[in-house]
């Protein structure tokens, strides 16, 4: 009986990458054995399979064709043609026994095992990642130590204590007012305030003086946080409890109640990211105000105003400045009028500013530097007449320019407690004419230095400053360092202020010297207010380079090194990781990824026009690069140009019916994208489902931008609006998302049943109209995925955060859902490029034999190299500019940025998601 011979299927990917090495003398074996059994087919037509019946040839291929793994040795059926039998063993020969024959089928064997380990590698850089951020993270924001207890006066010979001016306190947070500064009953300050500018970090540096970690601006956002409490520590909130000066009251940002716990004998707090609240979040403060001010049982009333934060930069922002003048007002006029309320402070001040562009976080002039003022009837005697308003200036410093640390000192000398251990900031000189007595100023001062002083020795020792013995070196004559001229300038300090206590004025030349040594210790110490870990800072980057090179390994076993489609690739990685060196480079980021974009593009449009000369190529090409000039436009983004004009401000905003009506065209888009995968379902129910989900987003998207930005829902936006009123947000934003859910896991299971895909975007339908390879489509997702990020608004600023749909469809802080729903909205652009690159690597699996895990593996790598060699750059320039002046405002947010990119947008969305869409759509 003849037997036919399967020859073997040596699948082909399609793909420049996928290429196998293979021995040469093993080709050429094969190649001359397929040779042969095509002469026999030809010579004998009872070899030809094509010259039987289907069912018979499958049977024939399926009991001839088998072979049989044996002992590790490949066995043959037995072939009644000799020369097949021959040309069968000599096969067999050559592979079992030539010592320098690889295997000529890849997919057999070799490839197998290459498969199995190129997996496991993949899967081992892919945990290094995380592992070496976590652990990088503990020793770049350690948790700052404390000194544990209350302060407590100490004994100086000056004299009794100085007595207080005030019996209590009102703190209100919010922006200040100008006509009681006019007639001298306001003392008004620039308060510098350092980065991170967000509400926790602030509230710490406030109430205890120091400087807070800048693993506060992570816990800002975790309302369920308790880590960062400040119950154990010393803070002026404390100091008052323990004296026993009345009631602790906090109406507003819940943020103090979670700082304080228990410390508050009557309260009401309001969450502070429901950012779309800019009403209901300050009456919940004003309602209050009226029935505690009838009241003589407390000694502090903190009032947290959350309004203008949330309203940043918009045509509200003039009436609720007006409502917090008339608060203030209320408060001042209740001062002057009632008795028990004669000797009561009146503190007005922001806890941090706000850009150009309405947000906060970073380190732009208009974030550090908020509004700070003393109000009270008793300042008439030592203000002095300031002109209000001030004019404006670039660098907001309207007013004598302090530290927002000073207010702690100065709260306690103005309401008589020891000031806090952990306090770096300087009683503000112009307060002393309060006390008139000599020995009073110097007492203030004196105490002020020797607590700053306790800090500064606990870091330098105090053999510099305290030494008496006749060994100990005199700071006055050694090298000019920061610290020995502290120590030189303390001395001479202490050894003048028994005579200033005891004459008759204090001298001013002493008064000038003690002031400058309070912020030159300030600033040393500030400078110096991270303790890292470098340990821990160096495991971390030895665990992000390992993954780096067990990345570029896989790599290596994948063939990516044979293909010159990888250079461009690792010419990106390299001029990213160079710029993390550079911090104006990070702060303006985009321009990197905008040009990078750009140019590859370019490539990939001249290079198709090149091989297809067609005039349809040339318009893709254009059109690509239209579009992503338009992204470029859309939203003007880091530190330099944030808040000049872009494409919203000059074009949208100013026109509201333009807007909403690309609005309304953008939903009917999305209807017919949405409509063919419900293809599955009647056409009834798939059209009825559609309009649902669609409507509802529309109809949320309308009452959510009239709550936010009203001024924009105008014309037949605001008519619509009025027929969909009746609903909270909270149900229309749940309705969207059960809808939304139910449907993509339809269209899941349609696509796993070969469902088509509608068509993304045009930017896609370019890409997706030239033909790319693997490695070209990975570069491809990454420059865009990085574009998209930072035209839809995003930087490596902290105040580019955009916390506005944080809390849709949550009725309570859960950090989950709030975490989630901030990644989504941040990262939208980005995942959505995650989405059509899976879409792209499914074309390239179907265009050819390639097999599933060929091409997403080859994906998955480079897409790790990418992440892993970025992380250990970003890791190792912020280790090697620890020391520099913009580690806290540019690098360390850059870092946490990185970890955003590294854990959210490459594990789970591209690695994790990716391949589960990758592996739905495969099984088509």
């Amino acid at each position: 009986m003849d037997a036919v011979v399967e020859e073997p299927a040596v699948e082909d990917d399609g793909d420049a990458d996928n290429a196998d090495d293979t021995g040469t003398h093993n080709l050429t074996t094969l190649t001359a054995i397929r040779e042969e059994f095509a002469d026999k087919r030809t010579r004998h037509p009872a070899m030809d399979v094509d010259s039987k019946k289907s069912s018979r040839a499958r049977i024939d291929k399926k009991r001839i064709g088998k072979r049989k793994a044996k002992k590790s040795k490949i066995v043959f059926p037995k072939y009644t043609d000799r020369a097949g039998k021959k040309k069968a063993s000599n096969l067999f020969f050559h592979l079992c026994f030539h010592p320098l024959l690889r295997h000529p089928f890849p997919d057999m064997v070799a490839s197998t095992n290459g498969s199995l380990s190129s997996t496991l590698l993949l899967a081992a850089a892919n945990l290094l990642i995380p592992v070496a951020i976590i652990v990088f993270a503990t020793g770049f924001f350690p948790y700052k130590p404390f000194i544990p207890g209350l302060a407590e006066y100490e004994s100086l010979d000056y004299g009794p204590l100085p007595e207080a001016p005030f019996d209590r306190m009102v703190f209100m947070v919010v922006d200040a007012l100008r006509s009681l500064i006019r007639d001298g009953a306001a003392i008004p300050f620039t308060a510098n305030a350092r980065s991170p500018t967000v509400t926790m970090p602030r509230i710490k540096s406030i109430t205890t003086g120091s400087i807070p970690s800048f693993v506060d601006l992570i816990l800002n956002i975790d309302e369920g946080d308790t880590s960062s409490s400040l119950a154990a520590q010393d803070t002026w909130l404390a100091q008052l409890k323990a004296a026993g000066k009345g009631k602790l009251l906090m109406y507003g940002d819940d943020t103090w109640l979670k700082l304080f716990p228990n410390t508050f004998d009557r309260h009401d707090g309001t969450s502070s990211f429901f950012v779309a609240d800019y009403t209901e979040v300050d009456n919940n403060v004003t309602r209050n105000i009226a029935g505690e001010l009838e009241n003589g049982d407390w000694g502090l009333m903190v009032l947290h105003y959350l309004g203008l934060d949330h309203i940043g930069h918009n045509s509200n922002m003039l009436p609720k400045q007006r409502e917090m003048d008339a608060i203030v007002r209320t408060l001042y006029e209740a001062m002057e009028t009632k008795d028990h309320l004669k000797s009561t402070l009146l503190v007005l001040c922001g806890d941090h500013g706000m850009n150009d562009a309405g947000n906060h976080g970073a380190s732009s002039p208009g974030e550090t530097s908020p509004a700070l003022v003393f109000m009270s009837p008793k300042l008439r005697g030592i203000a002095k007449p300031v002109g209000a308003p001030a004019q404006p200036k670039e660098e907001f410093d309207y007013y004598t320019l302090v530290e927002q640390s000073d207010i702690a000192p100065t709260v306690a000398a103005l309401l008589g407690f020891p000031v806090s251990k952990n306090n770096l900031g300087a009683v503000i000189p112009d307060f002393l004419p309060f006390w008139p007595s000599a020995s009073d100023k110097v007492q203030i001062l004196i105490r002020n230095v020797r607590q700053i002083l306790g800090i500064v020795t606990a870091a330098f020792g105090d053999a510099l400053f305290m030494g008496t013995s006749a060994g100990s070196s005199d700071p006055c004559v050694l090298e000019a360092t920061d610290v020995n001229e502290l120590a030189c300038e303390w001395r001479k300090i202490s050894q003048r202020a028994p005579a200033m206590a005891t004459s008759a004025s204090v001298d001013d030349d002493w008064l000038f010297a003690t002031s400058a040594w309070l912020r030159k210790a300030q600033d040393l110490m500030s400078s110096m207010a991270s303790n890292y870990d470098m340990p821990r800072l160096f495991v971390g980057q030895v665990l992000a380079v390992l993954a780096t090179v067990v990345s570029i390994a896989v790599a290596y076993l994948c063939g990516h090194h044979q293909s010159p489609d990888a250079l461009p690739l690792a010419l990106v990685t390299i001029s990213y990781g160079i710029m993390m060196f550079a911090s104006s480079y990070v702060e303006e980021e985009q321009h990197f990824w905008y040009w990078a974009s750009t140019m590859w593009l370019a490539w990939l449009g001249a290079r198709a026009v090149h091989r297809s000369g067609q005039l349809s190529t040339v318009a893709w090409s254009l059109t690509a690069l239209t579009m992503l000039r338009l992204i470029r436009s859309w939203n003007q983004t880091g530190q330099k140009f944030a808040g000049e004009p872009d494409t919203v401000k000059l074009l949208l905003a100013p026109n509201p019916q333009l807007l909403w009506t690309l609005i309304c065209l953008a939903y009917v888009l999305a209807a017919f994208q949405v409509l063919p995968n419900l293809s599955g379902l009647p056409f009834i129910l798939a059209t009825s489902a559609t309009s649902i989900l669609v409507s509802a987003a529309f109809a949320f998207k309308l009452a959510f931008t009239a709550e936010d930005a009203p001024e924009l829902v105008t014309g037949f936006a605001r008519t619509l609006n009025e027929r969909f009123e009746g609903q909270s947000l909270l149900s229309r934003a749940r309705v969207v998302l059960v809808v939304l859910a139910l449907l993509a896991v339809f269209a899941l299971y349609q696509g796993s049943k070969g469902g088509r895909h509608a068509p993304s975007s045009v930017l896609f339908q370019c890409l997706a109209s030239v033909d790319l390879s693997v490695t070209e489509i990975t570069t491809s997702s990454l420059l865009l995925q990085y574009a998209s990020f930072f035209a839809f608004g995003g930087s490596n600023a902290i105040s580019s955060v955009d916390l506005s749909s944080a809390y849709n469809g949550v009725s309570a802080f859960n950090v989950v859902a709030v975490g989630i729903l901030t990644f989504v909205s941040n990262w939208a652009g980005p995942m959505f490029w995650t989405s059509a690159s899976t879409l792209l690597l499914l074309q390239k699996y179907r265009q050819g034999g390639g097999r599933r895990r060929d091409v997403l593996r080859q994906h998955l790598v480079l897409v790790t190299a990418f992440t892993a060699a970025s992380v250990a750059f970003v890791m190792v320039a912020c280790t090697v500019l620890r020391t520099h002046l913009f580690i806290w405002t540019v690098f360390s947010p850059k870092y946490l940025y990185c970890m955003a990119w590294s854990l959210g947008q490459h594990l789970i969305v591209n690695v994790v998601c990716g391949s589960l869409l990758f592996w739905v759509g495969s099984r088509q």
